[in-house]
This record gives structure tokens, sequence and C-alpha cells, in this order.
């Protein structure tokens, strides 16, 4: 057995059986071996950062790494931004990045690069083996790394010949790390910062941000008036009808800084502590308040939904989450705005779906409009590099099959990773894209001005516009192969989400709406 079929076998036995792949010359062998483990679903990525980003929503939710198929460095960079991002969220992954042999490096070819420094940027194991024995231990360690809490990107660098040569076996799967209880006196010690009658702000990130966690960080507020609060950019937030309500900390730091203003106590349960996006001029990085306690429930490979329910235990026995009662928004009239695209999503938001965020500011009335729809899954940027959205929605759909997906998707992010819709229409996925059309980096248009940049000129303004072709997003779909749609009225969208939610497979709504000024 060669070592590519050795690989793809060990991770098909571990629980990996599919790969979002953009291979190249030196991967042949691993494509050849494809067909000898049925098991393994391979998906075709048109561009690196599509196969990553499909492999982060994929581990989002199923709960179990996919693996990535890159062609040497320059593949392993083209889709290094997803990477970023599937870091940020703690998703399980594993890379195969194919090399030359390892006889060839000495050459210098084209293209040879320094691959494990590349990928340490985004990697918490990098590992190169130089033999077919070895591949297949390889694997199974990326594997295992890969599923330790809280999840992780693992890299396995594979030479050509390394593939290619024979001697190479399967290896049974390797257990991974299994999440950390949390002690029972450092529960004790939250339970008397929250109940100290004092200011307190639970601030839950990560695995917290599932209804389990959510239940009890609600028993836990409604007992002792301690805030709750989710992060920013939640890799999946469980929400809707039936599970708790949570509001999530502003991105915008001034805002943020308003939320835990006056606080004396902080408690993070899988969550960072609270810093500003980005510096700006005069303006604080980090938000803690000044005298303001800083108190560890839970570490990211801590069970943090146990710790969770045992200070809810402690601080609120016998009680009961509150839960919002069911609810929609009507649906909208007139012109189309971010806001009527947001009642419309609310209006028709199907059960059970998954929502992909990177509306970026058109975004900002999604949440409230859809807080009272059935219970969903929510999925955001959690690493601030755009293009995570389209790619994102594919593999969430190959990772929740049976499950509608909807990607809102904000006009200039889109064009990072469009190839992604080929793939939903060539594995016949049930994705519904809505594109906030406002023909401008309008997050940009808010940073420019609060970075202290004043009085730009036509030169600057010129680098958030993006007209001049106005970019067809009907024409881009089509061309890919998924049905599109234009809508400037509030009637125009809801009747184009009515039939893109009822109709099997990948759609795409223009959504045509005014220019953030």
């Amino acid at each position: 057995m060669n070592g590519a079929r050795a690989l793809i076998r060990t991770l098909a036995d571990a629980g990996v059986d599919t790969c979002f792949a953009n291979p190249g010359t030196s991967e042949m062998h691993f494509v050849a071996a494809l067909d000898d483990v049925p098991e393994m679903r391979a998906v075709l990525a048109l561009f690196e950062g599509v196969a990553t980003g499909a492999a982060d929503g994929y581990a989002r939710m199923a709960d179990r790494p996919a693996a990535t198929l890159l062609h040497l460095g320059s593949g392993l960079g083209n889709g290094l931004a997803n990477l970023h991002n599937a870091r940020r969220a703690a998703s399980p992954m594993v890379n195969v990045v194919g090399d030359h042999a390892t006889y060839h490096a000495r050459y210098d070819a084209p293209l040879q690069s320094d691959i494990a420094t590349v990928a340490r940027n985004v990697s918490s194991w990098v590992v190169r083996p130089q033999t077919p024995s070895g591949v297949a231990r390889a694997a199974a360690e990326a594997v295992a790394v890969a599923t330790s809490p809280p999840g992780e990107v693992a890299t396995l660098i594979l030479p050509a010949d390394a593939s290619w040569g024979d001697g190479a076996t399967p290896v049974a799967p390797i257990e991974p790390t299994p999440a950390r209880d949390v002690p029972d006196d450092v529960v004790a010690t939250v339970a008397d910062a929250v109940s100290s009658g004092e200011k307190t702000i639970v601030l839950c990130g990560g695995s917290a941000l599932r209804t389990d966690g959510l239940r009890a960080a609600n028993r836990i507020g409604n007992a002792t008036g301690a805030t709750v609060l989710g992060e920013t950019f939640p890799a999946r937030l469980q929400r809707g009808a039936g599970v708790p309500a949570l509001d999530r900390l502003a991105y915008l730091a001034e805002f943020a800084a308003m939320q835990l203003e006056g606080a004396r106590h902080l408690v993070l349960v899988d969550a960072k502590a609270p810093a500003s996006f980005f510096a700006y001029p005069d303006k604080a990085s980090d938000l803690v308040p000044s005298g303001c306690a800083v108190h560890i429930l839970a570490h990211a490979t801590d069970d943090a939904i146990g710790a969770l329910e045992a200070l809810a235990d402690r601080v609120a026995p016998g009680t009961d989450p509150v839960l919002p009662e069911p609810s929609r928004p009507s649906a909208p009239t007139g012109e189309l705005t971010a806001e009527s695209v947001a009642q419309a999503l609310g209006a028709l938001m199907p059960d059970d779906c998954v929502v992909v965020d990177e509306s970026n500011t058109s975004g900002l009335w999604a949440p409230g409009a859809t807080a009272g729809c059935p219970p969903h899954d929510w999925l955001t940027l959690t690493g601030g590099a755009i293009g995570m959205g389209m790619p994102m929605a594919t593999g969430a759909a190959v990772g929740a099959p049976g499950r509608p997906v909807i990607n809102l998707e904000a006009d200039g992010s889109a064009m990072y990773t469009l190839q992604a819709l080929w793939t939903q229409a060539r594995e016949e996925l049930d994705v519904t894209t809505i594109v906030f059309s406002n023909s401008s980096y309008a997050v940009l248009d808010l940073e420019l001005s609060r970075v202290g940049a004043s009085d730009p000129g036509p030169k600057a303004r010129s680098m958030l516009d993006l007209t001049r072709p106005d970019l067809d997003f009907v024409a881009l779909s089509e061309g890919c192969g998924v049905p599109a749609t234009r809508a400037s009225t509030g009637e125009e969208m809801t009747a184009a989400l009515r039939h893109a939610l009822s109709d099997p497979g990948p759609h795409l709504i223009d959504a045509v709406i005014p220019r953030a000024v």
C-alpha cells in the first residue's frame, strides 16, 4: 500500500470522511487513492480559500474535522485567511499539503517554499513525514490533535515520494485529550463573585454558546443579577425561540465599553478578556474597566458547559432558564433596506436552519429580527479575515446535511471567494445566499472616520467604492451554475426568499440596498 492510500484510510477510520480539495501535481497520488477509500467524500473547490473556509464551516456544524488538500506552499498561502478564521474559531481541521519529493528539494524548483513556516502561522501541529511508513502515523496524530479541546488546526506536509512510495499501512485512531473538569474551588470562587451584589459580567464564548451552556448561564444571571454576554464573533451560537436570549459584546469599542462600564467582576467562560478589535488614536485597547476583577471559570480546554452547570446549581439551585416565546416580524414592503432584508429573513426563516453571517455593517438588524424564529445556529467571522461567508456556508451544508443554510453576505466580501458558488452547484447544496449590495466597503467607510483620517479626498473614497463597473451578482451567480434573482423592494425580497427556501439546492438573491453614508 502506498503512503497516500494509507493516509486516506487512516483519516477515514478516525472519522474524517470529507476532504475539501484543490490539488496539484504533487497531490496526484492522493487524488488517485480516493477511489480506494469509498467512505471519503471529496469536494472540489476552485480556490484554496474556498477549501479551507468550507472545512471551517464543516467543523463548526459537524463537531469533527474535515481534511483539506492543498498544493504546496502557494496553495496553503491562498487558503491562509480562512485558516486564520478557523484557528480563531477553534475549529478542528486536518490540512494535507502536498510537497515536492524529498530528493527534489535541493533543486529549488519554482514552487519550492518553506511550507512549515507558512503553516505554523495557523497550525498548532505541523509534521512532515519523510517516508511512506510514517505518513499514516502522522495522519492519526493530526486527527488526535485537531479533535482535542478546544479544537485545533493540524497540518500534515506530504512529500510526493512519501505519498507514492509503497510499504505503508493504516494506523488505528489515537484518542484525543479530553476536556478538563473545572475544580470545585474555582466554581466556588466564581460563585462568590457573581453573588457579591456588585456589578458582574459573565462573558461566554466558544463551547459555552451551545444551548446547554446558555441555559445554565441564563439561570446564573437571573438568580444573581449578573449580566450575561456572548463574545462579539462566536464560532457557533445557538439561538431562537426556546433558547435563552443572549446579547453579544458590541464590535465598536465605544459601545462595548458602555456595556462593561462599572463592572467590578468579569467572569470569562471559554472567552478572552475583551479588547478593542483595532487600535484607535486616543482610545483604550483594553476594555476591562479599571478596578474590575477578572475571574476565569473555564479555559478553552476545559468543560465550559459543565462548569456553567455546576455554577448554576450552586447559585440558582432548582431554577429553570427564562426562554423567549416564538415571534416573527411582518414581511417588509416598499424600498429595500438592510433593515427590511432582515425583516424578510425573520418572517421566513425555516426551522433548524444554519445562518452564516458575513453581512458586516448591513447585518446590524438581522439578529434582532430573527431572535424569536425557530431554533437555529449562527456562525460568524471569528478572525476578521473577510471572504469566509460563501465557503463556510458551503462547508456547513456538507457538515449538516438536511438543514437549510442561509448565507448573509456583504458584496465586497463576496468577491473574495465567489468560486464557492460553483461548488455549491456541483454538490447540489441547499444554500441560499443573500448578498447585501450597497456597492461599497461600508465598514471601511465607518472605520475611515473612527481612526481619525479626516476629510478623505476622491482617491481615498474611490478605494472604498465598488462601482465603475457595478457588480452584477445575478450574472456572476448564474455563471457559476447557481440560480439568482435581484430584489430592490421588500415585496421582491420576500418573494425571492420564499422561492429560494422552498426549492432545494443553491440560490442567490442580489439584495440592492442604499449605500451607507
